[in-house]
């Protein structure tokens, strides 16, 4: 065995919009790829009262060179910028390195910022060792795959992309090792799924190419997953040694394979936990029926799916139609309540149009798809998102966007002004074609519809404020009059509504 490497690295997780309880997966994979040749250390955003004085507490020791961040776009970027360029300005030795989605999706304008130097474009788990023992020891690491950096003369340049690996052959996650740093049980939260809530990463990738998802120009349709039973194993190591009682998969598509979603199924119905996990409607309405009774049976309580839209020809310009249609979206809601599992819709509103009057049009007839998917199955949960583009480079809908005069920002620190952060959240989508009419319904209607259908998820509602805020909002949603809805807004915000699309769970 290479002896461990002098110079140790930072492992940093900003803090995100979701709950504090959620374990940082991605850190986690990086640290078992660093076992036994780095040394190195965890900071989480979310746990720290003041996370850049724990990173700069480590780095004025002089045994830390590298300090890698996993970054997501949103909130995770107040944290990330500000601390990776302060701490280059503090430490100018130091190497920041970037991984995350954010980074691979926008990479330029990550890559041109003079505080960072290298960004791994997707799995790091054989990049990230690959590219610290390059530089520490003066190697070349131009045949790296999976990286990004920017030469002395300004030129980026992209290694080629690595398979992805067995993950079944990866080493295990240190969860032992995070709880040195901070406890396992602050990471399972009080959700609606149970009370000690797991999250956890059983694959990467997704098979599809959907030409609005950020996740595609990073995988390119490729997709790995753990076996069932070593899914199992982690899950019981959690559940047995930290007192689990219900799982996230926070995969981008979990039900890929029916066999392996069955097999999973039959080693949980024993274990009397809850799980949740994001898939396709298109794949899960090919599984059969004792599948999906199964899935119930071992815990299975609610899937969150992409339904889009409730338009074909919108279906298909996000490269979701022939596999998943309107009619499907209808007959699947009410398949699942035969089931008794909860179908969560993500719908997303305000894609461009030939004309106002063409998307104006297209957000009216989404929000009657909606309410009459809520008629077919009532406890089918909605998420609307505004419409926010993706550099999904020589998609028809990315030629769309371009040309109807939509662009990223120039430079990195202006992703962390307001409107950047919440255009991440899909909340304010700096698009042209959207008129503030047409957000202003979008947003209105959505503050209805949470009112008169308010989130199973949110456990801090009462039966009690939950009836009078459906009450409250009975003449709007059933009239369609959803201008100025502040009553409903101001119970909302003292009731302090949880947003799943923003807090997760």
């Amino acid at each position: 065995m290479m002896d461990v490497s002098p110079n140790k690295v930072i492992l940093f997780n900003p803090r995100s919009a979701t709950s504090k309880y959620r374990i940082p997966n991605s850190i986690l994979q990086v640290g078992a790829a660093l076992e036994g040749k780095f040394d190195y250390v965890f900071v989480d955003g979310n746990l720290e009262e003041d996370p850049y004085a724990k990173i700069a507490s480590y780095l004025e020791t002089g045994e830390f060179k590298y300090l890698g961040m996993t970054v997501m776009p949103g909130p995770q970027l107040s944290q990330a910028i500000p601390f990776a360029k302060k701490a280059k300005e503090d430490f100018p030795d130091l190497i920041n390195i970037w991984g995350g989605y954010f980074p691979s999706n926008q990479y330029k304008v990550v890559i041109t910022a003079p505080f960072i130097d290298y960004i791994v474009n997707g799995p790091g788990d054989n990049t990230f060792p690959a590219l610290l023992m390059a530089l520490e020891n003066d190697l070349p690491h131009e045949f790296i795959p999976n990286l990004i950096y920017q030469t002395i003369d300004g030129q980026i340049v992209k290694t080629k992309k690595e398979g992805l690996l067995d993950q079944d052959k990866l080493p295990e996650l240190p969860y032992d090792y995070l709880n040195t740093f901070y406890p396992i049980e602050n990471y399972l939260g009080n959700t609606y799924l149970g009370k000690k809530t797991l999250a956890y990463h059983s694959s990467v990738g997704c098979p599809f190419k959907c030409s609005f998802c950020a996740v595609v120009p990073i995988y390119n349709g490729r997709w790995k997953a753990k076996s069932a039973e070593n899914v199992y194993n982690d899950v019981l190591k959690i559940k047995k040694e930290y007192g689990a009682t219900a799982i996230e998969f926070h995969d981008n598509n979990f039900f890929v394979s029916e066999k392996r979603t069955a097999e999973f199924s039959r080693l949980m119905k024993k274990e009397n936990m809850i799980w949740w996990g994001e898939g396709r409607i298109d794949t899960i309405d090919k599984y059969s029926d004792e599948t999906l009774h199964l899935m119930r049976e071992a815990g299975c309580k609610m899937i969150f799916f992409g339904a889009e839209s409730g338009n074909d020809d919108i279906l298909k310009q996000m490269d979701k139609g022939g596999k998943q249609t309107a009619a499907q979206i209808r007959s699947f809601a009410a398949r699942m309540r035969k089931v008794d599992i909860i179908p969560e819709y993500s719908f997303v509103l305000g894609l461009p149009g030939d004309s106002e009057e063409q998307v104006m049009a297209q957000i009216d007839s989404d929000i009657e798809f909606i309410k009459e998917i809520k008629t077919i199955n009532p406890d089918t949960e909605i998420i609307i998102y505004l419409y926010s583009p993706v550099p999904t480079e020589g998609s028809e809908l990315f030629e769309r966007i371009t040309a109807a005069g939509f662009e990223f920002p120039s430079q990195l620190e202006d992703w962390i002004t307001p409107q950047w952060q919440n255009f991440d959240l899909r909340k304010n989508p700096l698009t042209p074609w959207l008129t503030p009419a047409m957000v202003d319904k979008i947003k209105n209607f959505e503050t209805v519809l949470n009112a008169y259908y308010p989130t199973v998820s949110d456990v801090r509602l009462s039966k009690l404020q939950r009836k009078i805020i459906h009450t409250l909002s009975t003449f709007r949603y059933r009239s369609g009059v959803y201008k100025f809805p502040y009553e409903l807004k101001a119970l909302q915000k003292i009731w302090k509504y949880r947003q799943p699309e923003i807090e997760g769970f």
